[in-house]
């Protein structure tokens, strides 16, 4: 195989890990808001969620990378730079997460979660940017599909912070089951918080399948 290859391949399992990931987590999230389930079961529930939360996390944080390499093996070129930060992007952004997830209880968490929702912002806001310029330069004209992969990426992100935030009465409910503490008017307060963010999910699954579309059919390519 080829570097070439090899980077195809690693892209195409990030897309579905990421989106088989992002189902498991929503599917199992079900169980968790279901008060007709005893409190260990629902539990349970949540700690296979929280598990398979971490893949689709995963695969974000490498996707851009591993993109970013197979634009160069295209013929896409970039400054020395440019393509040190993308390189050095993935790790980065995958040890942030991972800490984020194993290391929870720390007390630089708050800290480092601020930092990782405004890096989030911050990434939306980069994206959407060298798109714009890229497409005004023409730099990318021969490779239009790329443009729009990349803004596509960016409201992955952007669906990621809504959910986050609308997740945030069901992270309090869930840390009230943990302490026993919970009652009827949390178990309803956790429901609403899940159907708020279903559209939100779904429209990453869209997205995720369309991102796919695009790599597969490079529409507009000169």
């Amino acid at each position: 195989m080829t570097p070439y290859d090899i980077a195809l391949l690693i892209h195409i399992l990030l897309f579905c890990y990421w989106l088989g990931g992002d189902v498991g987590v929503f599917y199992s999230s079900q169980f968790v808001v279901d008060s007709k389930l005893s409190r260990e079961t629902r539990l349970t529930a949540a700690k296979i969620m929280l598990g398979c939360d971490l893949i689709p996390k995963i695969c974000m944080s490498l996707m851009l990378t591993v993109g970013g390499i197979l634009a160069h093996y295209l013929g896409i070129e970039h400054e020395l730079w440019q393509l040190i930060g993308i390189i050095l992007l993935g790790p980065l952004w995958l040890s942030m997460v991972l800490v984020l997830h194993y290391k929870h209880n720390a007390n630089y968490i708050p800290l480092l979660t601020k930092v990782d929702y405004l890096f989030r912002w911050a990434m939306i806001a980069a994206l959407v940017t060298s798109s714009i310029y890229t497409y005004n330069t023409g730099r990318l004209a021969d490779n239009p599909w790329i443009i729009i992969k990349l803004l596509g990426f960016a409201f992955l992100i952007f669906c990621g912070l809504m959910i986050r935030i609308n997740l945030k009465e069901f992270s309090i409910t869930y840390a009230k089951m943990l302490q026993d503490s919970h009652d009827d008017a949390d178990n309803l307060q956790m429901v609403r918080s899940l159907r708020r963010v279903k559209p939100w999910v779904v429209t990453i699954w869209l997205v995720l399948i369309f991102e796919a579309y695009v790599g597969i059919a490079k529409p507009f390519m000169g």
